[in-house]
C-alpha cells in the first residue's frame, strides 16, 4: 500500500508540473464555469429601457407618468424626438416606442378619454412586451384615480366643498391604499429556488472530472508502449502495487480538480454553507474514484494512445448528455430510463441534493452507492484486463 501511494503521489508531482494537463484540468473549468455564472448567474430580475416620445411636454399628466415610470427600479426611461424614434423603429433598432399624445393632458384635465400609443416591429420583443405591461400598468393605476376623483367629485356635488381640496383629499386616500393595500400578496417559495448556477455547477464539476480522469488513461497506454511500467517494475513494485497507484492518481486528480472548483463557489459565490462543502468533497471522493476505475479500464482495453483518446472522448460525451448534465431529463420518459446507466447521473443528482435542495448526505444514500459499485468493479474488470507491456502482464 505505501508503495502504491508513493506511485499516486509520483503521478500528482507530474501532473502538476505538466502546464498543458493544469490548463485544461483545473483552468479550462473555471473559464468555462465563470462564463455560465456570467450568462446565468446573476440577478435574474427584469430590467429594460421605455423609449417614450413625449409629445405633451407641459402637460401635468404627462409628467406624472413620467415620474411613476422613472421610480420603477426595474425600468430605464430614455426621452427621444418623434422623429428619431420614428427613424430607429424603421431601422429596427428599437423594437417598441411609446408615444404620449399633444392632448394628452388637456383631454384628461377636461374629463375625456385619451390614448397612449405603443408603435412596434412585430411584437415588440421580450423586453418591449414586459415595458408596455409596466407602462399599461401605470395608465390603469392613473385611469383609477381619474374615477375615483369623479364619483367623489359628482357625490359632493353641492355642498361648497373646493375642488382642489376635494382632488388633495382623494390623492391622499389613494396614495395611502398603494402603501397599505386592504389585499396584499405574500409570495412564498415551494422547494429550492430557481438558482441556475446551482443547476449547472453539478454539471461542471463532473464533466470535466471525467473528462480529465478518462483522458488521462492515454498516459497509461503511453508508458506501456515505450516501456515505462516495465521499467517501474524493476524497482521491486509488484503489478498491483503498480496499479492501485495509478488508481489512486486518479482520484487524486480529480478530487483535486473538485476541490478548486467547489472551493471557488464556495468562496465567491457562497452557494453553499460549510458542511454542504465538505460532503460535497464526499461525493468528489466517490465520483472520482469510480471516474478513476473507468479510465483503467479504458487504458487497459486501448492498444494506441487514439484509441485510449477516442474511447475517453465518447465515452464521457455520451455520459454528459445522458446523465442531464446541462438539461433536465422528465422522469418517467424514455431518456430517463435510459439516464440510469449514465455515471453521472448519479453525481449530479447527488451533488445537486446538497448544493441546491440543502440535503445531506443520508439522502444521496443511493447515488453514492451506485458510485462506490462502479468504483469496485470498474477496478476489478480493470485489473483483469490490465497490462503493464503489450501482449504480457
Amino acid at each position: 500500500m505505501f508503495k502504491a501511494i508513493l506511485v499516486a503521489i509520483h503521478e500528482v508531482h507530474i501532473y502538476l508540473q505538466d502546464k498543458g494537463d493544469l490548463a485544461f484540468s483545473l483552468l479550462l473549468p473555471v473559464v468555462t464555469f465563470a462564463l455560465m455564472y456570467g450568462a446565468f448567474g446573476g440577478e435574474m430580475e427584469f430590467h429594460g429601457t421605455a423609449h417614450i416620445v413625449n409629445q405633451d411636454p407641459g402637460g401635468s399628466y404627462s409628467a406624472r407618468l413620467l415620474e411613476q415610470l422613472e421610480e420603477l427600479d426595474s425600468v430605464d426611461l430614455e426621452l427621444l424626438s418623434r422623429e428619431e424614434a420614428d427613424r430607429k423603429l424603421e431601422r429596427s433598432d428599437l423594437l417598441m416606442v411609446i408615444y404620449i399624445p399633444e392632448d394628452f393632458s388637456g383631454k384628461l384635465t377636461s374629463g375625456e378619454q385619451t390614448q397612449l400609443l405603443f408603435r412596434q416591429r412585430g411584437n415588440g420583443g421580450q423586453e418591449g412586451q414586459i415595458v408596455a405591461s409596466l407602462v399599461r400598468g401605470l395608465a390603469e393605476r392613473m385611469n383609477q384615480e381619474f374615477t375615483v376623483l369623479s364619483q367623489t367629485s359628482n357625490s359632493l356635488a353641492g355642498k361648497g366643498i373646493p375642488r382642489e381640496r376635494i382632488e388633495i383629499a382623494t390623492q391622499k386616500f389613494l396614495e395611502r391604499e398603494q402603501e397599505h393595500p386592504l389585499v396584499g400578496v405574500t409570495e412564498e417559495t415551494m422547494g429550492s429556488s430557481p438558482d441556475l448556477v446551482n443547476q449547472f455547477l453539478p454539471g461542471v464539476v463532473t464533466m470535466f472530472v471525467l473528462f480529465a480522469i478518462t483522458l488521462g488513461a492515454q498516459a497509461i497506454v503511453q508508458e506501456r508502449r515505450l516501456g515505462t511500467l516495465e521499467r517501474l517494475l524493476t524497482t521491486r513494485l509488484s503489478v498491483g502495487q503498480l496499479f492501485f497507484g495509478k488508481f489512486l492518481a486518479g482520484i487524486s486528480r480529480g478530487f483535486l480538480q473538485t476541490l478548486i472548483l467547489l472551493g471557488l463557489s464556495y468562496i465567491v459565490l457562497q452557494v453553499f454553507t460549510p458542511l454542504a462543502f465538505v460532503e460535497c468533497l464526499v461525493i468528489a471522493i466517490v465520483f472520482a474514484a469510480a471516474a478513476s476505475a473507468l479510465g483503467l479500464i479504458i487504458a487497459s482495453i486501448a492498444r494506441t494512445e487514439d484509441q485510449a483518446t477516442w474511447i475517453a472522448v465518447f465515452f464521457t460525451m455520451s455520459m454528459v448528455m445522458l446523465g442531464g448534465t446541462f438539461f433536465e431529463i422528465s422522469e418517467g420518459s424514455v431518456l430517463y430510463t435510459i439516464s440510469r446507466v449514465s455515471l453521472n447521473t448519479y453525481a449530479n443528482d447527488a451533488f445537486k441534493t446538497i448544493i441546491a435542495q440543502g440535503g445531506s448526505l443520508t439522502d444521496v444514500g443511493m447515488e453514492l452507492g451506485v458510485l462506490a459499485g462502479v468504483a469496485v468493479v470498474g477496478l476489478t474488470i480493470s485489473r483483469v484486463l490490465f497490462k503493464v507491456m503489450p501482449g504480457g502482464r
